[in-house]
């Protein structure tokens, strides 16, 4: 009986349990598509795809995903082909197109009007978040300034608003660049969860208006009249301070003359 008792686990269960705990000191630490997409950032950064430029890149990306590995966020994403090269192909054309745009906007003299522009995702991932944060400052003219994971939202500085299509040019480039990544990599319910029917291509559609989440256009739309009612409210404090300064000046003056009197 005491043998029965003490006779260890199959070892069909030992192994699944050694498989489960081998996770966190394994090597490497990163994934090997996190390994493959540093890399790929590496060469883009460099401009020259070249084997020693895609190899260091990714000796690189081994080194620092081991020296500081990323924190564990849950993912419960997929992979759809179609979904990754409509991605990249739309990808590598707003990098060209962006180029050639801040090109010829320099070469002509002009001053830039700068902004910084909230947009609101309609994902709810950190990995979501840092990817299209990552795509948007690659892209020259953008750069992703700050962001707040809890609220999902990032702050994008373009260098000219006009190159950028204004407020609604912006919002516009940001929040299709979060859809196509989505439709590359989300879940099905992560796709229901932004409002997009599940599919690799927009052609799949959009779930109808009353059954999907709002998109963050709503929610910017909404901050906007919150920030016109505090700056009327703001504008009517510093009228009532300007008109008890005046008074207070205008006391002020009559008690000197009383006083030269």
């Amino acid at each position: 009986m005491r043998s029965i008792l003490t006779r260890p686990r199959s070892s069909k269960s030992v192994r699944a349990i050694r498989i489960a705990t081998r996770r966190p000191g394994r090597f490497p630490h990163a994934s090997m598509g996190m390994l493959v997409w540093l890399t790929l950032v590496w060469v883009m950064l460099w401009g020259n795809l070249s084997v020693g430029n895609f190899v260091a890149g990714f000796l690189l990306a081994l080194l620092v995903t081991t020296i500081a590995p990323f924190p564990v966020t849950p993912f419960d994403g997929r992979f759809r082909p179609w979904g990754v090269v409509r991605l990249l192909m739309v990808f590598l054309r707003d990098i060209v197109h962006s180029s050639f745009q801040q090109a010829t906007f320099i070469l002509r003299g002009k001053l830039p009007a700068g902004a910084i522009i909230r947009v609101h995702l309609r994902s709810h991932s950190d990995t979501y978040l840092a990817m299209i944060s990552g795509m948007t400052a690659l892209v020259p003219g953008s750069v992703v300034v700050d962001s707040h994971r809890v609220t999902g939202t990032i702050y994008v500085h373009v260098f000219d608003t006009g190159l950028a299509g204004g407020i609604d040019g912006v919002h516009k480039t940001v929040l299709d660049l979060e859809e196509r990544v989505l439709r590359a990599f989300a879940s099905h319910d992560e796709l229901v969860d932004a409002g997009f029917v599940p599919g690799s291509s927009p052609r799949a559609g959009r779930l109808p208006t009353p059954y999907a989440p709002p998109t963050g256009q709503p929610r910017e739309e909404m901050s906007r009249e919150q920030e016109a009612r505090r700056a009327e409210k703001a504008a009517a404090q510093l009228r009532s301070l300007e008109k008890i300064q005046r008074f207070a000046g205008n006391q002020l003056q009559g008690t000197l003359r009383e006083e030269q009197a």
